[in-house]
């Protein structure tokens, strides 16, 4: 007899990337179940051999130590050795799985709440994509339970050269004079990657100032921005004369940019600067990232995907598969995803904050600009993010289906918008009214929130559309 994941733990599921849940959720046998599944397909599919090492590493949330311990035991009972790489950023995690030929498992739950962790998983050529997920998730269990540990054991001593690794990659390709004379804020709070970010800056030859390092456990969502961190960053800069603030979210794969006063830089745009700057020729990214990608011009192709990160690796898979030239994506959060090597630089076709925080920073140098400057360069499409937290994912589902279907209500909910020219399912509702402004609502697939982007010819007007879609559909 057996069971799935799916039937026998309902509250432990995948999310856009990733399994996610509550940590009470994530027993022993709720881990040991995932760490099988993980097993057996990587088995499958040529990626783990029998008795194969497996790279472990996790964040900085109080919870992660348990989970990754009960990582580890599960794969030393099923007959697999552990590289246990210790706190790291996500994607340095990803960069060791590449370099060694081996997969790997990350405990993180990225920015999600205090009350929630997770596990991202890694095969040797990179991030699983949503078919080896839906074959984990179906994966019949063992009925006699024979995959969960007995015993218990402490966490093994973590190797480094993962994260030494990781940072010169970055030192080797900008090179160590690269961001001379910029003096750098770094805001630390409790991202895994702060001590390494740090280090980057530093070896890059930037004047780095570490910012609010914390013991306690901050959840940073670069799709929500708040006034409170707006008014922080200026207030850093103020005082202290600095070009930038930068930041990544707890797993140090999503980036968090904020200009000399103050301005916070959205993901999106950062990605096209970045990508502009390493001259990629094919990009794919979500359907909900600014359209100014498509109105700069210097894209040959610009691939549109649903959102989460194993979408826009399955996007650019097919850009490479047709010979677009180099490859690269990004999402509306800031993380970059390189597919294709460049010279001096492998792919990493995983969301990295390093990259694109970099490489904005870079240009600045180059071009004697500011960071300002570098977007005020390009076409004026300005976005803003919210969420409503703590909505049932039963509930947003209900509300886009009705979106979907009932053009009277489409047209009751944005009466204050005007005429409706176009509807784009790919992923959630996005609406583009008559005038060009863009709305898009969508069930997260990490919390229990209803997220809102926003697109319009200012910021004030995006902060605008944003904020009265949120309050219509309250």
């Amino acid at each position: 007899m057996t069971s799935t994941l799916q039937s026998g733990f309902p509250q432990v599921a995948f999310g856009t990337s990733g399994v996610r849940a509550l940590v009470a959720d994530l027993t022993l046998e709720a881990v040991s179940a995932y760490v099988f599944a993980f097993v057996e397909r990587m088995r499958q599919a040529g990626g783990l051999a029998d008795g194969g090492a497996v790279a472990v590493a996790m964040d900085l949330r109080p919870s992660s130590p348990a989970i990754a311990r009960a990582v580890c035991q599960t794969l030393r009972h099923l007959g697999h050795g552990v590289v246990f790489l210790g706190t790291l950023p996500t994607p340095a995690l990803a960069l060791h799985c590449l370099s060694a030929v081996m997969p790997g498992m990350v405990v993180t739950g990225s920015h999600i709440p205090f009350d929630r962790n997770g596990i991202k998983f890694y095969g040797p050529t990179g991030e699983i994509l949503k078919e080896d997920e839906q074959a984990m998730a179906t994966l019949p269990l063992p009925a006699d339970r024979s995959y969960v540990p007995s015993t218990s054991a402490a966490l093994p001593k973590a190797a480094a050269e993962a994260s030494r690794r990781y940072v010169e990659r970055y030192i080797g390709f900008f090179g160590a004079g690269a961001l001379r004379g910029l003096r750098i804020g770094l805001y630390q709070h409790s991202a895994v990657g702060r001590d390494v970010t740090l280090a980057i800056l530093e070896g890059l030859g930037a004047t780095a100032l570490p910012l609010a390092r914390s013991d306690t456990f901050v959840p940073i969502d670069t799709e929500a921005v708040g006034a409170a961190d707006l008014a922080q960053a200026r207030q850093w800069c103020a005082e202290s004369g600095l070009d930038a603030v930068v930041s990544t979210d707890g797993d140090g794969d999503r980036p968090l940019v904020f200009d000399a006063d103050g301005n916070f830089i959205r993901g999106d745009l950062l990605g096209l600067i970045c990508a502009r700057a390493l001259g990629i020729q094919a990009l794919a990214v979500p359907v909900s990232c600014n359209t100014a990608i498509e109105q700069a011009g210097v894209f040959r192709r610009v691939a549109r995907t649903r959102i989460g990160s194993p979408y826009v690796i399955a996007g650019m898979n097919d850009l490479l598969a047709t010979g677009e030239g180099s490859v690269a994506g990004f999402e509306a959060n800031g993380g970059f995803l390189l597919a294709s090597s460049l010279p001096g630089l492998e792919a990493l076709p995983t969301r990295d904050a390093i990259l694109p925080m970099i490489s904005i920073l870079a240009a600045t140098v180059q071009a004697r600009r500011s960071l300002a400057d570098l977007v005020a360069d390009l076409p004026p499409r300005f976005t803003h993010s919210d969420r409503i937290q703590d909505v049932p994912n039963a509930v947003s589902r209900t509300l886009l289906a009705r979106l979907t279907d009932d053009a009277a209500f489409r047209a009751e909910v944005f009466v204050f918008k005007g005429g409706i020219a176009g509807l784009d399912t790919t992923d959630g509702v996005r609406l583009t009214f008559a005038d060009g402004d863009i709305v898009h609502l969508r069930a997260s697939g990490n919390a229990p929130e209803l997220r809102c982007y926003a697109e319009a010819g200012s910021y004030r007007q995006a902060t605008q559309l944003c904020d009265s879609t949120l309050e219509r559909v309250v």
